[in-house]
C-alpha cells in the first residue's frame, strides 16, 4: 500500500528526492522524471545524462537496480507502474528552467499549439533568451520572442543551419 507521501511536483516531486543521490554517486545527471500512462500502463520515466559523454545502456541498468529497491521502500506511487530508466537523446526536450540555461545559446526547434501568424507549426534557433518568453535567433538573424502560452514544447538540436554541413 502506497504511503500518502503528498509532495510538490506530484509522483515527480516525491520521486525526484530519491533517485538525485542514486544518479549523483554513479556521476550523472538526473535529467527528468515523468510519470505517464501510454496505454494500460503507467510508466516512471527517470531521465539520466552525463556531461562528457554519452549515457550507456550500463548506467540505465545500474540507475534501475540501484532505484527499484529505494522506490519499493519508500513507496510514493500508489498504483503499480513500469519503471524505465532512459537517456534523454539528442533532440532531448526542455521542460525545466535548469534545462532552458543550460542550453541558452545552442540550437533548439520550438513547436506551437497552434499555426503562428504566418502558419507556422515550429521554429528553429539559437535559445537567446527564455524567462520572460522564448526568445530565438533565427538563421537570418532575427530575434523572436514566443509567449510561453503558445508554445507546446522545446527541444534541443544537433543543427539548425543546414548549410553548414555541406561548408
Amino acid at each position: 500500500m502506497a504511503k500518502n507521501n503528498a509532495a510538490p511536483g506530484g509522483i515527480a516531486g516525491a520521486v525526484a528526492p530519491l533517485a538525485e543521490p542514486i544518479t549523483a554517486e554513479l556521476g550523472l545527471l538526473l535529467w527528468d522524471i515523468r510519470f505517464v500512462k501510454e496505454g494500460a500502463t503507467w510508466i516512471l520515466r527517470v531521465v539520466i545524462d552525463r556531461e562528457e559523454e554519452p549515457v550507456s545502456i550500463n548506467d540505465c541498468v545500474a540507475v534501475s537496480r540501484r532505484l527499484s529497491p529505494v522506490l519499493d521502500e519508500a513507496d510514493p506511487i500508489p498504483q503499480s507502474y513500469c519503471l524505465e530508466v532512459t537517456s534523454p537523446g539528442a533532440d532531448r526536450e526542455l521542460t525545466r528552467p535548469e534545462h532552458y540555461a543550460y542550453y541558452e545559446g545552442y540550437p533548439v526547434n520550438a513547436k506551437f499549439y497552434r499555426p503562428d501568424e504566418n502558419g507556422q507549426k515550429e521554429l528553429a534557433g539559437l535559445l537567446v533568451g527564455w524567462e520572460d518568453g522564448f526568445t530565438l535567433e533565427t538563421e537570418e538573424g532575427t530575434t523572436v520572442t514566443l509567449d510561453k502560452k503558445q508554445v507546446a514544447s522545446v527541444h534541443a538540436i544537433d543543427q539548425w543551419d543546414e548549410d553548414e554541413d555541406e561548408a
